[in-house]
């Protein structure tokens, strides 16, 4: 099963870039792995929230495929433990989807487009982290569930 991270804008943290590739790096020794960053939008300043949503939404909505399954990083999305995560993962691969999409919203969230196509929506945390800090987040617990799934070291539980 291929897995791809869609993100709206550039990473421009250095420690968080730095991390996004360590996990990147880390991710392709147990699947094709992709991580798709949509440009910002031009002129976001001058846009109300809701039409810069529907631009990022626009821009997201290319990047997907129809046969794709989509989970939107979401506040209002499912939690999971990072086993259950890992049983949410292993669900889609015996379910034979052939790509899972995550989607990391820009600042003010999702288009009713995106909501629309997603499958799923999931919560890292009931926490409000900046959209750059969900990306390393998100990364590492994707690594842990792989690590999970083939009962190795990395977790500890």
């Amino acid at each position: 099963m291929n897995i791809k991270l869609i993100v709206v804008s550039k990473t421009d943290v250095p420690y968080i870039q730095a991390g996004l590739d360590e996990y990147v790096s880390r991710l392709k020794h147990y699947c094709p792995f992709e991580f798709v960053t949509i440009p910002a939008v031009k002129n976001a300043g001058s846009l109300s929230p809701d039409e810069l949503k529907e631009r990022e939404g626009q821009l997201i909505l290319k990047q997907i495929e129809r046969a794709d399954h989509v989970a939107l990083l979401d506040e209002h999305g499912k939690e999971y433990t990072s086993v259950g995560f890992s049983e949410f993962i292993q669900r889609q691969m015996n379910a034979g989807v052939r790509t899972l999409a995550f989607v990391v919203g820009g600042a003010y969230g999702f288009s009713p487009a995106v909501y629309a196509a997603a499958h799923s929506k999931m919560s890292l945390s009931q926490m409000t982290f900046n959209h750059q800090m969900v990306r390393l987040f998100f990364l590492e617990q994707l690594y842990r569930a792989h690590t999970i799934l083939r009962h190795e070291k990395y977790h500890n539980a």
